[in-house]
């Protein structure tokens, strides 16, 4: 076991891990916090998807022991968010599986972007390829990320 330490929505936690228990399983077992799912578990699906230090990543891909100090946001953390209201009033979400992944990755992705609002449809479909969502809400997530960009 090793104890790490990191802060989680605005929590420090502490936590014994084994060195290749996953970020994702972390979260969800041993913290309780399970606003990121385990989809594919392969980080082909992107319903996992968390900010580490404002970054998006895959937490089923990351190991909790590398981000021992780190700052950690799910969708727990976000909220409330003007994309989950637009996510709404755009009918971006549909079963909502994939949903706390796909906004965590499009806050991300707003804030990696030098010009949100000068994203383009196909520019933000690129940019949210690795965020799978099998209820095809794919054009009212688009106009979700749009609007609250501009």
């Amino acid at each position: 076991m090793t104890e790490i330490r990191m802060r989680v929505n605005g929590t420090d936690e502490k936590l014994d891990v084994e060195p290749w228990v996953s970020l994702l399983d972390a979260l969800r077992e041993r913290l309780g916090v399970t606003g990121p799912k385990k989809g594919c578990d392969q980080g082909a699906c992107g319903a996992c998807t968390v900010l580490a230090d404002g970054v998006r990543i895959n937490a089923c891909l990351a190991l909790a022991v590398q981000y021992a100090d780190k700052e950690i946001t799910t969708i727990e953390g976000v909220t409330p968010h003007p994309l989950q209201e637009a996510f709404v009033r755009h009918d971006g979400f549909q079963c909502g599986y994939c949903t706390s992944g796909q906004i965590c990755s499009a806050i991300g992705m707003l804030n990696e972007a030098e010009d949100p609002a000068a994203l383009t449809d196909a520019e933000i479909r690129e940019r949210m390829s690795g965020n799978l969502c099998r209820c095809g809400a794919y054009n009212g997530i688009v106009e979700a990320i749009k609007e609250v960009a501009r």
